[in-house]
């Protein structure tokens, strides 16, 4: 039995679950080169929807996954932002990840900041989730950036990605981490401060 999908909006953005409309322009995004920069290969619109289906499965079974985001006043595909059960399996294993991945002229204004801190809110607050993790090639400096903004913390663990070749330079990663205490104590420094 499928289990009722999390939707929600942050102050600009709307996480939808995925519906056959944004299939073409993911496919659209994910041929950009710029955006799959930190990406072993572009991918064909099978390849696109293929990782569609595999979130809209987890949305089935749990209720969550990587969000189809739309700007909140327009209705603009975004891309994803969200949480998920990656495919393979990590030295730090089992594990939910929080990542994005948004077009390039979405770039700039803040909203992977703010999606990811929704996201990171939904899966502490409501899904009771004791930690998240996100990693990313090192030289994907944004996407760092990104998640020190968000509270995550560096834990050094660093490791060799098994989905890219041996040698390619995307190949070392950094995983970075953020516990439920951590962001309640994050949430009540922001309140004292204000």
């Amino acid at each position: 039995m499928a289990i009722a999908a999390f939707e929600f909006n942050t102050e600009r953005l709307a996480f939808r679950v995925w519906q056959d409309h944004h299939c073409a322009p993911f496919a659209a995004m994910n041929c950009d080169p710029e955006v799959m920069l930190f990406f072993p290969a572009l991918l064909s619109a099978e390849q696109s929807n293929a990782g569609i289906d595999r979130w809209r499965q987890q949305f089935q079974e749990l209720g969550w996954s990587n969000w189809a985001v739309e700007k909140l006043d327009t209705g603009e595909f975004l891309s994803f932002i969200g949480l998920s059960v990656p495919r393979r399996q990590f030295p730090f294993s089992p594990c939910i990840e929080i990542g994005w991945r948004l077009k390039r002229s979405a770039w700039g204004h803040g909203y992977a900041t703010e999606g990811a801190n929704g996201s990171l809110r939904v899966g502490f607050e409501q899904l009771g989730l004791p930690e998240v993790v996100s990693f990313t090639a090192f030289t994907n400096l944004r996407s760092i950036a990104v998640m020190q903004r968000i509270g995550m913390t560096n834990t050094y663990l660093n490791f060799e990605h098994t989905g890219l070749e041996e040698g390619d330079p995307l190949r070392p990663h950094c995983l970075y981490k953020i516990t439920r205490s951590e962001w309640d104590h994050q949430l009540s420094s922001n309140i004292r401060s204000c």
